[in-house]
């Protein structure tokens, strides 16, 4: 019966924006300026960790990861929802659905990973700074990088399977802006205990280890700081670490409120509201968060531009 039931369903309905009667146009101009920013600014990231001398270190090749991350993250999401925004029909296939939900769910969990690791770097780079170039090598950043790449595709592989063997006998319209695992939950006549505990269990590795990793390097690094002699240092150290602790503290949160807390059964704002902060809107700040009072990346810029 639950094949069935699930031959029969060939397409969800994309509920999004449907009840603002208007400023569909505003908001599809808003979305892809937003969209245009995130890429242009991320892809400035990439290539000035690639190109520059300064920027070829263990710390700028975590951010251009981070970077090309946000660049996906905004690609599975936003163009789909300008599409919808223009159009009346705001419907996607079966397939088309799975497909985002797994690639959308596999950088969410690769950017929990990636937020853990630069924690680490950073930790290393300032409780341990005469043995950093020998713990955090070339090679053990290219490990940890597949690592979180690898455990994000993975975490996503097991939520989307055992989502989309779930009965969807009646109502396919999925309260959100894109296809993500609570909606889609909230539609299944049938038992979702195993997926609620799939995102509770599985978060606990992929999510709260890793905050609990970040947590545990930040009350070293700031031991560290606090007991440095130099002003100065004290103060390049907050800066280095002041970006990634606020990416963490946007990304974190709203990562935490939709995924790791039971399903709500009816309609919530927040709910649909809060997911668009680490998908479109964390994408975008996170490369203004990290070059705003980072020297090196401005004279990497001006270098590039020829304005020195």
């Amino acid at each position: 019966m639950k094949a069935q039931n699930q031959s029969e369903l060939t397409e969800f309905i994309i509920l999004g924006f449907k009840n603002i009667q208007e400023g569909h146009f505003l908001l599809f101009s808003g979305f892809l300026i937003t969209y245009i920013f995130t890429v242009m600014w991320n892809t400035f990231i990439i290539i000035l960790a690639m190109v520059d001398q300064r920027l070829r270190t263990p710390m700028y090749f975590f951010l251009g990861n981070l970077s090309f991350l946000d660049i996906c993250y905004t690609t599975t999401t936003i163009p789909q929802m300008l599409a919808h925004l223009l159009s009346e029909k705001s419907s996607i296939s079966y397939m088309r659905c799975a497909l985002q939900l797994y690639f959308f769910f596999s950088f969410v969990g690769t950017e929990c990973l990636l937020l853990a690791v630069m924690a680490f770097d950073r930790y290393v780079a300032i409780c341990n700074p005469l043995r950093y170039s020998l713990i955090v090598s070339r090679n053990i950043c290219l490990q940890l990088v597949i690592a979180c790449w690898v455990g994000g595709f993975l975490n996503s592989t097991v939520h989307t399977v055992f989502a989309f063997q779930l009965p969807f006998c009646g109502d396919n319209h999925i309260d959100a802006f894109y296809c993500d695992i609570p909606p889609l939950l909230k539609l299944s006549c049938g038992d979702i205990s195993l997926n609620q505990m799939l995102l509770l269990f599985i978060g606990l590795f992929i999510a709260w280890t890793p905050l609990f990793c970040i947590i545990v390097s930040y009350v070293y690094i700031i031991s560290s700081v606090l007991k440095m002699c130099s002003t100065e240092g004290r103060q390049k150290a907050f800066s280095t670490c002041s970006s990634h602790l606020t990416v963490v503290l946007l990304y974190y949160g709203s990562c935490i409120f939709t995924y790791l807390r039971p399903i709500p059964t009816g309609s919530s704002v927040n709910a649909k509201l809060i997911p668009l902060m680490y998908s479109i809107l964390t994408p975008l700040l996170n490369p203004i968060i990290y070059t705003l009072r980072n020297k090196d990346v401005k004279k990497a810029w001006q270098s590039l531009l020829g304005i020195i």
